[in-house]
């Protein structure tokens, strides 16, 4: 048995995330079921963690096993003959039997985009804001993130997460033209709709309708009633994973 990792993007829109859901497509799925049907055998992936309906990833990464050997190069071709248009896969690479693409992967970057002017050619991957925004204090209030540890105020209620624990390396607003800005994190982990949760409360700071006093103090409650409103998911993007 062999293990091999697959580096791919997808664009989220019609899908319910990464994960395998009852009632719904996802694209843990259609990437499974193409390896069954190339490779003639069950196969399972897994993923380097799960990501929200509508959520878009620019460099996604899972792995799985395999009887016989593996022609990458070949399996990477068939694949993205046979995916949907919206899943691309660029790499197909043999890997050490200890390697998991969930738990080996040390750190994950995600982009939140925003723009504050009617743009027809954005609306799909990107959140239309209809208020003038303090970036200077929103970025002010994502340096707090640095020293926290426990982000329980940005987890979803009821998820399954064992721990609240992240350690966040990165977290600032980064300009691209005047009306266009994006959200950057980096973190070890991020629990289920943490990002979200914590642009939605950085964007009640920069509506200055919170201050980073109490931005500080959401924080410290750990109570995810405490925290601003999830922004939508279609604006999310899985820029990077780390191993």
């Amino acid at each position: 048995m062999s293990r091999y990792a697959i580096t791919f993007s997808f664009d989220g829109t019609l899908y319910h995330g990464w994960q395998i859901q009852p009632n719904g497509v996802s694209v843990q799925e259609k990437l499974q079921d193409s390896l069954t049907t190339l490779l003639r055998q069950d196969i399972s992936v897994v993923g380097a963690g799960r990501t929200d309906a509508g959520v878009h990833a620019r460099k996604m990464v899972a792995h799985f096993d395999v009887e016989q050997a593996v022609d990458c190069e070949q399996l990477m071709y068939r694949l993205n003959r046979i995916l949907p248009k919206d899943i691309s896969v660029f790499q197909v690479e043999q890997v050490s039997d200890e390697f998991h693409a969930r738990f080996s992967a040390v750190r994950r970057t995600y982009h939140y985009y925003v723009h504050t002017r009617k743009d027809p050619f954005r609306r799909h991957y990107s959140y239309e804001l209809y208020t003038r925004l303090d970036f200077e204090l929103m970025n002010q209030a994502a340096s707090l993130l640095l020293d926290v540890t426990d982000f329980g105020a940005f987890c979803k209620s009821n998820s399954d997460a064992k721990t609240t624990i992240c350690h966040v390396v990165c977290a600032h607003w980064v300009k691209e033209t005047a009306d266009n800005w994006y959200f950057e994190i980096a973190a070890d982990r991020f629990l289920r709709n943490m990002v979200r949760a914590i642009v939605g409360t950085l964007l009640e700071v920069g509506r200055h309708r919170m201050s980073l006093e109490d931005f500080g103090k959401v924080v410290a409650s750990k109570r995810r009633t405490e925290a601003g409103e999830s922004v939508p998911g279609h604006a999310l993007f899985l820029e990077n994973v780390e191993y």
